[in-house]
């Protein structure tokens, strides 16, 4: 009940506290157990899923609207996060359509809505990598439950959800060419072998090893720790961690990595 009432409230006033036609819509990536996943939103009552998203405040950016639906909706704050494009498509409302068939946002009582929420949206892209474990998934007040799914095996998605994601994994690639990742994916203590893995997962294909670990370790934002992790017999490799201000150095200023 008290989510009808929230609901019925954004669709009545929300255009009186966010700005209307714009809306920010956030690919959450995590990582965990050589797999990439990807955060989604089931609707109520009916089967479809989304990304997580949400509208801009009349006094905010779009940028800290990006950080509120992040931390609303993953309970973790100071996450890497990368606006990567807009979507603008005069009819992407209606791409992989089934609003006959969704709820509250457009129906009520069996009827039609029009209201702000129905309208053209330009949508502005957002990406973050987070680790997997630290992330709550929350639903939002549009959905009944949110959790991961492997991005290689998703569920039907709303509007242009499936091509947000494919542009977020495409920039997500593209950065790995100028700037490093994996400090918010990995633990804080990992292997060469881990590190290179996660990079093969985003890439979707296999490193040479020897180039791959040559490479990494002459950025200098990694550190060699004293400790080794015992996988088997004769198979202890070293631990190592990311030195925290080279990394983001890194971030700013590029490095190079193609």
């Amino acid at each position: 009940m008290k989510d009808n009432k929230v609901i019925h409230e954004l669709i009545t006033n929300g255009h009186l506290k966010y700005i209307p036609h714009i809306s920010v819509d956030c690919v959450i990536l995590g990582y965990h157990a050589n797999q990439l996943n990807v955060l989604l939103n089931k609707w109520k009552d009916v089967e479809v899923w989304s990304l997580p998203g949400g509208y801009v405040e009349r006094n905010e950016s779009v940028d800290t609207a990006a950080h509120r639906v992040l931390w609303e909706r993953t309970g973790v704050d100071k996450l890497f996060l990368q606006q990567f494009y807009t979507f603008g498509d005069p009819d992407r409302i209606n791409m992989n359509r089934r609003l006959n068939r969704l709820p509250v946002l457009f129906q009520e009582g069996g009827k039609e809505l029009h209201n702000w929420m129905a309208e053209r949206f330009i949508s502005i892209g957002y990406y973050a990598l987070v680790e997997y474990s630290k992330v709550s998934p929350r639903p939002d007040h549009l959905s009944v439950e949110s959790r991961w799914w492997d991005i290689h095996d998703l569920p039907a998605l709303i509007f242009d959800h499936d091509r947000i994601i494919s542009h977020a994994l495409h920039a997500v690639r593209l950065q790995l060419k100028y700037q490093p990742v994996g400090l918010s994916l990995l633990p804080e203590k990992f292997t060469l072998p881990e590190l290179q893995k996660l990079y093969e997962t985003i890439l979707s294909r296999k490193l040479d090893r020897r180039n791959f670990q040559k490479k990494m370790l002459s950025l200098g934002i990694l550190r060699r720790l004293p400790e080794r992790k015992t996988i088997g017999p004769h198979r202890s490799p070293f631990l190592y961690s990311f030195d925290k201000r080279k990394y983001n150095q890194a971030l700013k200023e590029g490095y190079g990595f193609a």
